[in-house]
């Protein structure tokens, strides 16, 4: 038995709760949460309309970003070991135990071995924020130059997107509020604006999920990269527009946890609770307005 977190069918928050964990099976590990982080995603299954809107019923665990240490691996696993520190990323948003849980199980092929010089608690603020970032700047195409706006540059996808395109070399100004000025040009931008501006850029990284509204700030025939929203931007003036969920992908979260070990991207925390106060983090992400995460440690 292990302790977690789960959504269940008419609760309006998360329930802590005793629950029986399967070992790793084919290609999986089991891993020993050292820290998981609190995403907005978490917040709306748990609230309820994110069961509506991934088609989920009974009871599921919540949480996708986390690190830990390797207890078992499954068979056919190779490149990891019981007592390897990993983080990954739980992308099965069905699965009755996730990453807000004191043991869990996810695929081996979405972990990523824990480098030296991170913080092992500190790091679950990383891997489904940062692979975000950098899936979505995928979908920009290559830099060469080309001028973007981030909106949302201080917060958690749109501060390693603003990182993450300065060092490929992208033109970067990012879109927040004047008083998160310092963060955002450390990050790596060499402006910030406090609203949208005109149709100027060759590109946009919508961080915040403005997407029409920031799809204004695209020139003609530019590119447009987001995630899901309840109203998405739609192509106009030939802009490209690509609206993207984050997928797990652990060789890519192993770059990702390097160029964070090596100071490119800066893991940000908001503050840090056990599972048995996960109602102030959940309180706290779903109000919004955070800079970084908040992290449950069982």
């Amino acid at each position: 038995m292990t302790l977690a977190l789960v959504s269940k069918p008419g609760a309006a928050a998360p329930v802590l709760e005793e629950v029986t964990l399967s070992p790793p099976g084919p290609g999986e590990l089991r891993v020993r949460v050292t820290a998981a982080s609190v995403d907005p995603v978490d917040t709306l299954i748990a609230g309820g309309p994110g069961r509506v809107i991934f088609g989920l019923a009974g009871t599921v665990g919540l949480g996708m970003s986390f690190t830990g240490v390797v207890t078992a691996a499954g068979a056919g696993v190779t490149g990891f070991a019981a007592g390897d520190a990993v983080a990954a990323v739980h992308g099965d948003v069905a699965a009755p135990v996730r990453a807000h849980a004191e043991e869990t199980t996810v695929p081996a092929a979405a972990a990523a071995p824990l480098p030296d010089g991170l913080d092992p608690v500190d790091a679950a603020s990383l891997p489904v924020n940062a692979l975000t970032a950098a899936q979505l700047l995928d979908r920009l195409g290559p830099a060469d130059g080309r001028t973007l706006l981030v909106t949302g540059a201080a917060g958690a996808v749109g501060g390693y997107a603003v990182a993450l395109a300065a060092h490929a070399g992208w033109s970067v100004t990012g879109l927040a509020r004047a008083s998160d000025r310092g963060f955002v040009l450390r990050a790596g931008a060499r402006d910030l604006v406090t609203e949208v501006p005109g149709p100027v850029f060759d590109a946009v990284l919508d961080g915040a999920v403005l997407h029409a509204a920031a799809l204004a700030a695209v020139r003609d025939g530019g590119t447009f990269a987001g995630v899901p929203a309840a109203s998405p931007a739609t192509s106009e003036r030939g802009v490209e527009v690509a609206v993207i969920s984050v997928e797990p992908d652990g060789a890519r979260l192993a770059e990702l946890l390097a160029l964070a070990a090596s100071g490119v991207l800066e893991p940000r925390v908001a503050g840090r609770v056990p599972l048995s106060g996960a109602a102030t983090a959940y309180g706290k992400v779903a109000g919004g307005g955070q800079r970084g995460r908040w992290l449950l440690v069982p």
